[in-house]
């Protein structure tokens, strides 16, 4: 299990060194026209606090998926979306401060 975790935390760095940040990797258009649809599915509303206030509005990936086959994670926008969720910047950096977003090998 250790191993697992150690390989991905190495996958995360060389995600960050060899390529892009994920920071980088979220202004990609494919990022955008997911974040997007997840905005319109869940009514540009917050699903924790209800804030509508649309510059205040993130997407927050419920689990972080490692693809071990590959030895890296998939691309934000890969993801189903169903493990996707609107959060308003505030509810976002409160739940990331209080939980551990789960890492699922897959």
């Amino acid at each position: 299990m250790f191993r697992r975790i150690e390989r991905i935390n190495r996958s995360m760095a060389l995600l960050d060194r060899e390529h892009c940040s994920y920071g980088e990797l979220l202004t990609r258009p494919e990022w955008k026209r997911k974040r997007e649809r997840i905005l319109i599915r869940d009514g540009y509303a917050c699903q924790f606090c209800g804030t509508t206030d649309r510059s205040q509005l993130e997407v927050h990936h419920r689990q972080y998926r490692y693809v071990e086959r590959l030895d890296t994670f998939e691309m934000p926008w890969q993801y189903p979306d169903e493990c996707l969720i609107t959060a308003c910047r505030s509810c976002h950096r409160k739940g990331h401060a209080l939980y551990r977003v789960p890492k699922i090998i897959i």
